[in-house]
């Protein structure tokens, strides 16, 4: 199996609190101070192996990623069921919020979204086992280590996925320029929202699974946001109708 490897200091960290197994800490040679110190104080304290290298090492673990003098050579990222991820919600007592990404393929959005989603208390995210970017190094990195922190599933088929969530009485909503602007529409109870991909948007099988569709609107030149922007966005909106306080009359 491909090793696989997380850089920077701040994802190694996050890693090192989850518990995940590491099998070693590369450290810059003569990088000990900073929060340098605190991931070798981690490392030692769960007796993970510790081992000082060149920058060609890191460079080359890295491939060209800002590694910030430290590496972590970790196992496999662990995918979860969607049933698990219910099964999340139920223990929360909160109405599921489940997060349906269909074909992002840059694993820098896949990062920043499952990022945002962590965040917000999303209480899952479901992406496509093909045709779609995976949880890697890059998206530990771009997601800040929060992809240690979220359960992701991986499904054979997402508009079959999306029919099943349906039976466990989730509305769906999609985002898509032909839907009703955002803001006018009640996102409360039990939600699955649906990202597309960077270029097309959600595919028309997945659209026609939809309860509803949203859109944010646009009023400048550009016509549409980054994919990872518009989540986020959305994402806030479901957390500010559902957990956002109302404001007190005085």
């Amino acid at each position: 199996m491909k090793e696989q490897y997380i850089v920077g200091r701040n994802p190694v960290l996050e890693v090192l609190k989850t518990g995940k197994e590491i099998e070693r800490i590369f450290v810059l040679k003569g990088e000990l101070k900073g929060s340098i110190n605190k991931i070798i104080g981690i490392a030692k304290d769960r007796g993970i192996p510790i081992q000082q290298v060149d920058k060609s090492k890191l460079d080359n673990i890295s491939k060209g990623s800002v590694h910030q003098g430290v590496a972590a050579l970790i196992a496999p990222y662990v995918y979860s069921s969607v049933d698990e991820i219910l099964q999340k919600a139920k223990k929360s007592s909160q109405s599921p919020f489940i997060l349906i990404l269909d074909g992002i393929e840059d694993p820098h959005n896949l990062g920043a979204i499952v990022r945002t989603a962590e965040c917000a208390g999303v209480h899952g995210v479901i992406i496509p086992n093909r045709r779609a970017a995976q949880v890697t190094e890059g998206v530990y990195k771009s997601s800040a280590g929060a992809v240690e922190h979220m359960l992701i599933a991986k499904v054979n088929n997402i508009s079959d996925t999306i029919e099943y969530l349906k039976k466990k009485d989730l509305w769906i909503y999609g985002a898509d320029v032909e839907g009703e602007d955002y803001y006018n529409v009640e996102l409360t109870g039990p939600i699955a929202l649906v990202i597309g991909s960077e270029g097309k948007g959600i595919s028309r099988l997945v659209k026609e699974k939809c309860d509803f569709l949203l859109k944010i609107p646009m009023f400048g030149d550009i016509a549409s946001l980054n994919a990872s922007n518009a989540a986020s966005i959305l994402i806030y909106e479901v957390v500010r109708q559902n957990r956002g306080r109302k404001r007190q009359k005085t």
